[in-house]
């Protein structure tokens, strides 16, 4: 089964699909949309033909761990997902992903404003891969 991670934003949404055994990350790309029922009708259809049974959305929680702004637009999507026939969606805290994003293509000669979409799929990669890596989803493979 595969699994598709987003970091959801604004205007673009970076995604991140896993290979078929739930392993490895196997693409990325950006979805620019505003319009957050448009882009869950993308999502779902994404989802659907590459065979998706889990969506990860990152929670931009703020550093102390409480909830702000942006959490609640991230929890009202994840509603708005399963509201639509979603597979199962899992919320996945994804502090300090965008940051890491930004130092992994600075990092690989990327320059600021030509990586700006490419943000938003790398972010959506590392909160994939944090999930790839943990007990929950070798539970899952089983």
């Amino acid at each position: 089964m595969r699994i598709m991670a987003l970091d959801y934003g604004d205007a673009r949404t970076g995604v991140a699909i896993s290979d078929e055994r739930g392993i490895l990350c196997g693409e990325t790309q950006v979805l620019a949309e505003r319009d957050a029922e448009r882009l869950a009708k993308r999502v779902l259809e994404l989802a659907e033909t590459r065979g998706c049974g889990l969506i990860l959305l990152g929670l931009p929680l703020n550093m102390d761990g409480s909830e702000g702004p942006r959490a609640e637009k991230a929890r009202a999507f994840a509603a708005l997902l399963s509201q639509s026939g979603a597979p199962e969606v899992l919320l996945r805290d994804e502090r300090r992903t965008s940051v890491e994003a930004h130092g992994i293509l600075r990092a690989n000669g990327k320059r600021e404003k030509k990586h700006r979409q490419s943000v938003d799929a790398v972010a959506a990669q590392l909160i994939l891969e944090t999930y790839l890596g943990t007990a929950d989803n070798a539970r899952r493979q089983k």
